[in-house]
């Protein structure tokens, strides 16, 4: 997971957008489409293969960001007459529209990843597909894999299976139309639901140990004919739209590892020396965090409106790192198995279009839930992708720091010299007198090195920015005064 989400609104910008230009050549992201997979791309999205099920009766609705046409799930709840829930969920099909071993398939490969940027992104596959006739936009017929999971009244998985059909989604929601209609009581019972469903499975999480960050989104905004940083704060509704992805990656794993061929997402433990450096986190910004209360209870007593609580989500996001793919085949026992986040073996397979990853994971379950033998071409990628992802997560995570930096650098630029408050919120341990603070306004959180003097660790300080440079991509305090 990135450290922080970026995106700009309001102005052009046209400088911080040369600049961002310049950091996509740095890092050699892939730019155009190659000619072959463009070309590939329009004749299998005027010819996919599609599927002999016909599930378009069910009233199926996205719940994605407003400007988002690159819908890789919808959803629909209901009640089932013996008590309980059931929740099918379509996942893009994106197998219906790439060839193994063909143009589209290798330039995902090298791909691996969609990869965001404040100005835009750059895709996995072409917008043909992406955002046209693999997407699952509303009033489109369209090729999906089609969960269906059938949970008791706690909100507990029963039963899962996953087959290829047909659907059409009735509706593209976003987080705020949901949340304003459940509030006010006006949402039909299939969207009611979500929260009902949500609220369950957040309530199982929590008795398993697992922990969803609250992260919010850093925004850059136009004010007063300059830039800002604001923070959207995730509502509700985003929790409970991210519960049901999480309940289908946690089905998918356990379907790959009844079958014995599969590939999960993992996550080790974090190290006792990350979360003291929590623990240090946590007390510069005042939080409480008594020696007897869990890392996940702390979690979710976080409020992300607060300053203090959001720029700690922030840190939490660090002990994310390690996490990797797992591939396996019969025979192999899966090492390591577990998302310890999740506090359960978890498979991403529910955001094909944006991760080369859930369309193998999606294609094997689609095979294990049938009882049938996977297909070759996605046995035989599995040794590569835990790799390959590794390497695509690599440049997706060096993308968003150097965008956070950049982005930093770039609305801070025309006030080196200025003043103001801050929290010291970590001190290296080798060396005191460098460290991080979080200023209270504008919403960044840069590099500070004093010149003499150990750093106050959990101490508001004022602090003068020294460096704001768009070019190097960097920003740096000292103590004031």
């Amino acid at each position: 997971m990135p450290r922080r989400h970026l995106h700009m609104t309001g102005a052009d910008g046209a400088a911080l957008r040369a600049a961002l230009r310049e950091l996509r050549t740095e890092l050699a992201v892939p730019a155009q489409f190659p000619a072959a997979v463009l070309a590939e791309a329009e004749q299998a999205a005027a010819h996919p293969r599609l599927p002999s099920t016909d599930v378009t009766g069910i009233p199926f609705f996205t719940v994605d960001p407003p400007d988002s046409v690159d819908l890789d799930q919808a959803m629909h709840l209901a009640k089932r007459p013996s008590g309980g829930y059931r929740v099918h969920y379509a996942i893009a099909d994106v197998a219906a529209f790439v060839t193994p071993g063909g143009a589209l398939d290798a330039e995902a490969h090298r791909r691996v990843t969609t990869l965001y940027f404040p100005d835009g992104k750059v895709p996995l596959h072409p917008a043909v597909l992406s955002e046209g006739a693999a997407s699952l936009l509303p009033d489109q017929p369209r090729p999906a894999l089609v969960w269906r999971l059938d949970l008791d009244s706690d909100g507990r998985v029963e039963s899962a299976e996953v087959r290829r059909a047909l659907v059409r989604s009735r509706a593209k929601l976003d987080y705020a139309t949901v949340q304003k209609a459940i509030d006010s009581g006006t949402a039909d019972e299939a969207l009611a639901l979500l929260k009902v469903v949500g609220t369950l499975r957040e309530a199982l999480e929590v008795e398993r140990g697992g922990i969803s960050l609250n992260v919010p989104e850093q925004e850059v905004v136009e004010q007063g004919g300059s830039y800002a940083l604001a923070y959207r704060v995730p509502l509700p509704a985003d929790g409970w739209n991210a519960q049901i992805s999480l309940m289908t990656g946690m089905a998918a794993a356990d379907m790959m590892l009844a079958a014995g061929t599969g590939i999960l997402r993992t996550l080790p433990t974090a190290p006792d020396g990350a979360v003291g450096r929590l623990r240090r986190a946590a007390k510069a910004l005042r939080i409480d965090w008594p020696h007897h209360v869990p890392y996940a209870e702390l979690v979710r007593s976080l409020d992300p409106r607060l300053p203090a609580h959001a720029a700690f989500l922030q840190e939490c996001t660090t002990l994310l790192r390690g996490a990797g793919y797992t591939a396996f085949t019969p025979g192999e026992a899966p090492v390591p198995l577990l998302h310890a986040a999740v506090a359960a073996p978890y498979a991403h397979c529910t955001a094909p279009l944006r991760r080369l990853v859930d369309r193998y994971a999606g294609e094997l379950c689609v095979a294990a839930s049938a009882g049938a033998e996977p297909p070759q071409w996605a046995v035989a990628a599995l040794p590569a992708l835990p790799h390959e992802m590794a390497e695509g997560t690599r440049l997706a995570n060096a993308a968003e720091r150097e965008c956070v930096d950049l982005v930093e650098a770039a609305l801070l630029k025309d006030r080196v010299g200025e003043t103001f408050e801050a929290t010291v919120i970590d001190v290296k341990e080798h060396d005191p007198q460098t460290g991080t603070v979080h200023l209270e306004d504008p919403a960044v959180v840069g590099r500070i090195e004093s010149p003499t003097t150990a750093l106050p660790l959990g101490e508001r300080i004022r602090v003068r920015l020294t460096r704001a440079d768009p070019g190097t991509s960097k920003i740096l305090f000292t103590p004031a005064p």
